[in-house]
């Protein structure tokens, strides 16, 4: 397994700094338990007036491998070529309506605050988990008949670490590449749009 730590400005948590997004996993299942695990992490996430939109979709590949290929199916080529051997993948999708039938404007804030609490939680128990935009959403939708007031936002490739040796050439450069962001200044301001924090 790899490991990259954040070059952080200044100190941060350890279970922050060390959580990446790899693309090298092997094909060893993960287990009830832990997958249980990191979904109970997401059930305790925050959100708007406690209103829990997220809804997760688990595709273990080991209890039900047509389910799993359906899903797989959506991916784009790209990341079909690196999930290969990713023994689970979890759709990310919020409601987008309350309770009361009225727009939820922080369905997808709160979901993705539930998918970190996930990705922490698997990063903390030795998982790798890699969230991913790239997939067909109109086709996901259709093959798992989501409700048209549910909003299908992110897959999550979940599972141990694998070998990046076994990559192609530019992934495995991309999988030993330092971890980049922006500077602090150019996300954080003070009191006002663009004034220096």
């Amino acid at each position: 397994m790899i490991k990259k730590i954040a070059a952080a400005e200044v100190p941060i948590h350890e279970l922050l700094a060390s959580r990446w997004s790899p693309r090298a996993f092997s094909s060893e299942p993960v287990s009830r338990d832990h997958l249980r695990t990191v979904l109970e992490a997401a059930r305790w996430a925050p959100s708007a007036f406690n209103g829990q939109p997220w809804r997760f979709i688990v595709f273990d590949r080991s209890v039900d491998e047509v389910a799993y290929k359906k899903a797989f199916a959506t991916l784009v080529p790209f990341n079909q070529g690196w999930n290969g051997p990713v023994p689970v993948l979890i759709t990310v999708t919020t409601h987008t309506l309350t309770s009361k039938g009225a727009v939820n404007r922080c369905a997808s804030y709160d979901a993705g605050a539930a998918a970190l609490a996930l990705v922490l939680q698997a990063h903390a128990l030795g998982l790798a988990a890699h969230q991913m935009s790239g997939f067909d959403v109109n086709a996901f939708r259709h093959a798992f008949e989501v409700p048209d007031d549910v909003e299908v936002l992110a897959m999550i490739a979940l599972g141990h670490y694998g070998d990046a040796e076994k990559l192609d050439p530019v992934l495995r450069e991309r999988e030993k590449a330092a971890r980049t962001r922006l500077p602090l200044a150019d996300i954080a301001f003070a009191g006002a749009w663009k004034k220096a924090f």
